[in-house]
């Protein structure tokens, strides 16, 4: 626990008995914006236990404490530790080789109470972001392995011939059984205390996917999320036990398929009713993290051109965004003020990053875009993934997948109106409510794919608890 009643106390006193000046926001602002996050820490205390204010404005106080500590977990490298990764590949490596890459966000690093601090992924990111090092990488490395290359050489031919044959969208079926483990390590919260936990399941609204089938949970009361919440979830709880993990599993079944749409881009894309609610909500600007003006609405202009079919609009998107912006590991998003701008000023992003500039981009063009994400259960790559869908006037809602991007092979824009059948899907939308409700902010304010836990101390982040998906074996066809 953090050392927060004995702080705040002794700042009361301080304030009241040395009369010290109560600190002024803006300040507090400017120090967090310069690292310098003990003082920050200090001022935000000494403000909120002497200034008059709102619930709301001491709760975004309590926010920003709790994400500075948050941006420090993800900071945790030292130069000298950057300097040994980098000699691996360049021995002789010299300053201002590194003042260079950190200039250009490719080694990303930020100065946290007077001490230079790299991202805890910034040393293999910036053998993917920068040419040079990507290059030198693969000289020694060879180049990089796409454990699922082979399954989509075979798999994505297959979706476009089925669907072309048959006229269907959603063809090619995939079954799978899966057990889910969230582990809160013994001693975490005191004995008796109940530990609360939302952890993900597959949606059974969305058209990919049905069958969803629970097989087994570990506690026997739990309540699943109704689908009119964006998280899909299902909720659990139970007392700390002394000494003894928490272990919180639950598996089951469901299927995927895939979706493809041949997309005549002149006869079939229709004008967009400008006035229906799905138009309205779907174009609209969300801040902080889906943007419809500024920086991102004058890239989307500047890269569309003359273009004005929406769908053709929407590939130029998606290209352009797949051959500028390479996939590197992420900072916890709810470190990041706004992550399309954070991809935009750094020239890289993640699968959620470059979905949610992709989502800002359109809209910003007047083509309804949203969010979707979960799993991706390809085999060999298993893991955390997010997506997006586009609204076509005359078509419907279409899958875009902005991270996997251009594909080799006969179809290189298959995932601008398609997605393959290895899909969880488990949101539909971003920072939405969870069902029952959480009291304390989440761990993950953006997206939900991992789970979230609190108890009546405090929400319990994710360097505090632990969580494991396993795929259960199926045979070639993905039947299981």
């Amino acid at each position: 626990m953090r050392r927060w009643p004995a702080m705040l106390a002794f700042l009361v006193l301080l304030s009241c008995h040395t009369g010290v000046e109560t600190p002024d926001p803006a300040t507090i602002t400017d120090l967090i914006a310069r690292g310098n996050f003990e003082e920050a820490e200090k001022k935000i205390l000494l403000y909120t236990s002497t200034s008059s204010m709102t619930a709301e404005e001491r709760l975004h106080w309590s926010w920003e404490t709790e994400r500075i500590h948050r941006i420090s977990l993800d900071f945790n490298k030292t130069e000298e530790e950057a300097l040994e990764y980098i000699r691996q590949y360049f021995p002789k490596v010299t300053p201002q080789q590194m003042s260079d890459w950190e200039t250009s966000r490719a080694l990303e690093c930020m100065v946290i109470n007077g001490e230079k601090r790299y991202f805890s992924r910034a040393f293999r990111n910036l053998f993917r972001i920068d040419s040079l090092c990507l290059a030198r990488y693969e000289e020694i490395n060879g180049p990089a392995i796409d454990a699922k290359a082979p399954l989509l050489e075979e798999h994505l031919p297959r979706i476009v011939e089925l669907t072309g044959k048959t006229g269907a969208v959603i063809v090619e079926p995939r079954t799978f059984t899966i057990t889910y483990t969230l582990t809160v390590p013994a001693n975490t919260v005191p004995e008796g205390e109940i530990l609360c936990v939302w952890m993900p399941l597959p949606r059974t609204d969305v058209p990919r996917q049905n069958g969803f089938r629970l097989l087994s949970v570990s506690e026997p009361d739990y309540i699943i999320s109704p689908d009119s919440y964006i998280h899909k979830s299902i909720y659990m709880e139970k007392p700390a036990v002394k000494d003894q993990d928490a272990v919180f599993t639950y598996s089951f079944t469901y299927t995927a398929r895939a979706q493809y749409h041949h997309i005549d881009a002149i006869k079939d894309v229709l004008p967009y009713d400008t006035l229906s609610p799905e138009w309205k909500e779907y174009t609209k600007q969300e801040l902080p993290h889906i943007i419809t003006t500024g920086p991102v609405a004058e890239l989307a202009e500047k890269v569309v051109g003359d273009e004005t079919n929406p769908f053709l609009r929407l590939q130029k998107i998606f290209t352009y965004i797949s051959q500028t912006y390479p996939w590197a590991g992420a900072r916890e998003y709810s470190t990041i003020e706004s992550i399309p701008l954070y991809v935009l000023e750094n020239g890289h992003g993640d699968c959620g990053q470059v979905s949610l500039l992709f989502i800002s981009m359109c809209r910003s063009l007047g083509i309804p875009a949203r969010w979707e994400s979960g799993w991706m259960l390809h085999p060999g790559e298993i893991n955390l993934h997010d997506w997006a869908e586009a609204y076509l006037e005359g078509i419907g809602w279409i899958p875009v997948d902005q991270s996997f991007g251009l594909q080799q092979g006969p179809f290189p824009l298959f995932y601008s109106s398609g997605m393959d059948s290895y899909r969880m899907a488990v949101n539909r939308g971003t920072g939405g409510d969870f069902f029952p409700a959480k009291i304390y902010p989440r761990s993950e304010t953006v997206d939900f794919q991992r789970g979230d836990v609190e108890w009546r101390g405090g929400n319990l982040y994710f360097n505090q608890w632990d969580y494991q998906l396993i795929l259960h074996p199926f045979d070639q066809q993905g039947i299981q």
